[in-house]
């Protein structure tokens, strides 16, 4: 049993002041009714008083600081993917609950460490998903989940943006294997949670990647192919070398009575939807589709929403750890499949 939440605001503290913390205050300032920031902690001075200043609350430059000197409920972990594993472990056992960016993991391992820590100290883990709440993917969904489809024959998705070399070199944990991952680890990694959230359990993986611009240790540019356990065939296409800016990010579905493509920048607009069957909420379509000028969608104070009702006993989680480990399992696929040239077979464990 995990204890529950009801009498008070939840308390949270957030790790990591960097690029997407921004999307977490504003989730948090929207949900100000029942979230309170009660810290912030980073290693980075300027960072940390930009943010300790601006939300008037202590900062720490060390996680063990926080966790000695402050008492909050909540964990947020927005530091480079590869620290997530010590830190989410660290503060499950101060008995703290955790929630943890994408992906939330560099290594299998790593992850099914983080599931089990979690599990052992009765605190809660939540990995962010937070595409998987956009109106358009949850039109989607519940297209798949009624079977509108009928058999899904062919799925693929693309994911064509830039970075430049400037971004890398902006930090210096940027594009390398140890606290990054590649353009798929990284930035593709939504998508890759929409292979089998949407789909189902992924049965085969081939991958090709390569690092064929910017200078660092990891791909900047992949192909893979999957087989799905249901029969189904797809592919995926990413690239950070979109000129001059970003330019897509799609999944496109065909099946027996069914075609549905989700594009625009960042799967925030139905170009197509089209089905055997008719139904009330085809009408909804147009109104689905929103304006972005930012990859990260808008997602994230809907995402909370479920963290605020799971710690006040109200639901389940929507995307716990062992959900998270889902499209980590498929990424570490992918990079095995690349490395030694040969389809790689899911699961990775038995």
């Amino acid at each position: 049993m995990f204890d529950i939440i009801l009498d008070r605001k939840i308390r949270v503290a957030l790790i990591g002041c960097g690029r997407i913390a921004a999307n977490h205050f504003g989730a948090i300032e929207t949900h100000a009714e029942h979230l309170q920031l009660v810290a912030v902690c980073d290693n980075n001075p300027a960072a940390l008083a930009a943010a300790a200043q601006r939300y008037g609350v202590p900062g720490h430059a060390r996680l063990d600081d926080l966790l000695e000197q402050e008492r909050f409920d909540l964990a947020i972990i927005c530091t480079p993917s590869g620290m997530h594993p010590d830190q989410v472990v660290k503060c499950a056992r101060a008995g703290v609950h955790v929630m943890t960016e994408k992906p939330m993991a560099t290594r299998w391992q790593d992850g099914v460490r983080m599931v089990r820590a979690c599990d052992e100290a009765g605190v809660r883990l939540f990995v962010v998903k937070q595409n998987r709440r956009n109106t358009t993917l949850q039109l989607l969904k519940r297209a798949i989940t009624e079977k509108r489809f009928g058999r899904i024959y062919m799925v693929h998705l693309n994911v064509f943006w830039t970075r430049p070399q400037e971004y890398y070199d902006a930090a210096r944990w940027r594009g390398t294997w140890e606290l990054d991952g590649g353009a798929l680890m990284n930035q593709a990694s939504h998508y890759v949670d929409l292979i089998d959230w949407l789909i189902g359990p992924v049965a085969d993986v081939q991958a090709m990647t390569g690092t064929l611009e910017r200078d660092i240790e990891v791909e900047d540019t992949a192909v893979m192919n999957v087989r799905w356990r249901n029969g189904a065939l797809g592919s995926m296409a990413v690239t950070m070398l979109t000129y001059p800016k970003n330019l897509e990010g799609s999944i496109t579905i065909l099946g027996e009575k069914g075609s549905v493509r989700v594009g625009g920048l960042a799967v925030n607009e139905i170009q197509h939807w089209q089905f055997e069957d008719v139904r009330d909420y085809d009408a909804d379509i147009k109104s689905a589709n929103y304006e972005t000028t930012s990859v990260y969608g808008f997602g994230h104070p809907l995402y909370y929403n479920n963290v605020i009702e799971v710690l006040r006993g109200q639901a389940e989680p929507e995307t716990d750890g062992r959900e998270g480990l889902k499209s980590l399992e498929v990424l570490i696929a992918a990079y095995l499949s690349a490395r030694d040239g040969r389809t790689v077979s899911l699961p990775l464990e038995y």
